[in-house]
């Protein structure tokens, strides 16, 4: 190894023998992070399969696989501060050993679900699990890299969501069509056991090292805050209406526990999450950015599996292989999205990244049942490619705002916000198509018996159900059916593009420009990023 001439420099952060297999570590990491995003793009594509009755799927309704997508949904984002709170202070390598196991052996039992509630139940302990993947393996990202590399560390490890994209839809895809509809659950077990091996061989485990003392009640209050607020969102998805008492007093009482939770942390001398990274405008509008894309995504993610599949007719194998445009334009781009940022600043990259998301969004609102595959795959590659200049960045932003020391805090903030926003677009963009849906469709259910008359009303598969049993006086369904979806679609479309052109707007006007020249510790400016790491490694 070699140093600098020219003054003293500070000690690396990183123990050599962690840095030398640091690439190793990442891919680890990558690994780990993978099966949990794995698990929901195979969902995604089984929900017409899950939906469909005995023996095909479990008959689940509508509703009850918004719970099946939102019951992960919930449990994760209430349990993100704990955990990455947990692995600040007990060890972040326990933690992700611990949150792999539980999600593998939930796996294993919502695979084996012979209800919509029960599969229901298990999802929520798939969730837990992951509630303390998806932040350490992020932690210990920024604990293996010095500062200089972590961009290039984290455009990687977000091009890996990608690939999770890419291979979860054509793996539930070949699995419904050859095994049942558990075995896309089932299909976590292996993963999962050859990440915790790999784990225990390479990875390092590292902690706050002052973590002061323990917040309980700042950690109590996060985390009935943010279960009541996801739980208000996601009922209010479930019955398409935000006014009801169920819906209002559970959402009214997660803010002002929230906010309970806000100020309390102001005056506490320990706080669980120091709430003065927030008024630095760009960490708040990365936050803000990470939370709306996501919003507009999981919601059109939703939707997008029925017309694929109920509208255009396409097998679950098929759909996946449409998808994977979106993915290969996350693996391509993320990995190198922080070369173009250092060129131009992320201000730019992600304005345009989150204009790309935009276009790609409102695109749907003017695909129909006959729209040529290719249109499809396009706009796809576009979503994908926007995706991969917002997230990294991103991410950057808000892991570098924080101390090395608090990473699994800042990775905590980064994934609740996702999840929280995700949350959010498959309750209220999935309120949004209900509605519309059911206001299109009523009118052609005269001949449907009316006591399953609401039922047929509720969605698409509903409907198509009940003119299915109906035999040939059902087929005059079939065609309002298709158009009352794409109706609904196209009105729910416009929604996700307008809620990703507000993200637009909130980077374009908090993010950082073109960043300045940066400094070496103690020394004049250099124009080399690189050039910041105090010593040469071989």
């Amino acid at each position: 190894m070699s140093t600098p001439s020219g003054g003293p420099v500070a000690a690396p952060r990183i123990p050599e023998a962690v840095h030398r297999r640091r690439w190793a570590i990442l891919g680890v990491l990558m690994f780990s992070l993978l099966i949990v995003v794995l698990d929901n793009s195979i969902l995604n594509v089984a929900v017409k399969t899950i939906a469909a009755p005995e023996p095909t799927g479990i008959g689940a309704t509508q509703s009850e696989l918004e719970w099946a997508i939102n019951s992960y949904t919930l449990v994760f984002a209430g349990l993100l501060f704990t955990s990455g709170l947990l692995g600040d202070r007990i060890g972040r390598k326990k933690v992700l050993l611990f949150g792999i196991f539980v999600f593998g052996a939930g796996s294993a039992l919502a695979a084996l679900s012979g209800s919509p509630a029960e599969l229901i139940g298990y999802r929520a302990l798939m969730g837990f699990g992951a509630a303390f993947v998806m932040p350490a393996t992020l932690a210990v990202l920024m604990n293996v890299f010095e500062r200089d590399e972590q961009p290039k560390a984290i455009g990687i490890w977000a091009g890996s969501v990608g690939l999770g994209i890419a291979i979860g839809p054509i793996t539930g895809g070949l699995l419904l069509e050859h095994f049942w509809w558990g075995s896309i659950f089932l299909v976590n077990v292996p993963v999962a056991v050859v990440a915790l091996i790999a784990m225990v061989l390479l990875v390092p485990d590292s902690r706050d090292p002052s973590p002061g003392r323990v917040d309980p009640l700042g950690v109590a209050l996060s985390i009935v805050g943010l279960v009541l607020l996801v739980y208000g969102i996601i009922r209010g998805g479930e019955l398409a209406d935000f006014t009801a008492a169920s819906v209002l007093l559970p959402l009214l009482g997660g803010v002002a526990v929230l906010a309970a939770f806000v100020w309390h942390e102001k005056r506490s001398s320990h706080p669980a999450i120091d709430i003065s990274y927030f008024r630095k405008p760009a960490f708040a509008a990365a936050v803000a950015a990470i939370a709306l894309v996501f919003f507009a995504l999981m919601g059109v993610t939703f939707f997008s599996a029925f017309y694929l599949q109920s509208v255009r007719g396409y097998s679950a194998l098929q759909s996946g292989l449409l998808i994977v445009p979106l993915a290969a334009a996350q693996m391509i781009f993320a990995p190198r999205a922080r070369l173009i940022v250092d060129r131009f600043g992320a201000r730019a990259i992600c304005t345009g990244g989150m204009l790309l998301v935009a276009g790609g969004l409102a695109a749907f609102a003017f695909f129909g049942a006959g729209t040529p595959v290719w249109v499809l795959c396009v706009v796809f590659f576009v979503q994908g490619t926007g995706m991969a200049h917002i997230m990294p960045p991103v991410t950057v932003a808000v892991m570098q705002a924080l101390p090395r020391e608090k990473a699994g805090s800042g990775s905590a903030i980064n994934n609740t916000f996702r999840q929280v926003g995700g949350a959010l677009g498959v309750a209220v963009l999935g309120s949004v198509l209900s509605a519309t849906y059911r206001g299109g469709i009523e009118g052609h259910l005269g001949a449907v018996p009316a006591a399953a008359r609401d039922a047929a009303g509720e969605s698409i598969e509903a409907t198509l159900a009940v003119a299915e049993k109906l035999g040939p006086a059902g087929r005059p369904l079939i065609g309002p059916a298709y158009d009352a979806f794409l109706h609904a679609m196209h009105v729910t479309a416009i929604g996700s593009a307008v809620v990703a052109l507000i993200g637009a707007a909130v980077v374009a006007l908090f993010l950082p420009g073109r960043p300045p020249a940066r400094k070496l510790a103690g020394s004049e400016e250099t124009p080399e990023p690189a050039a910041a790491a105090s010593t040469t490694r071989s």
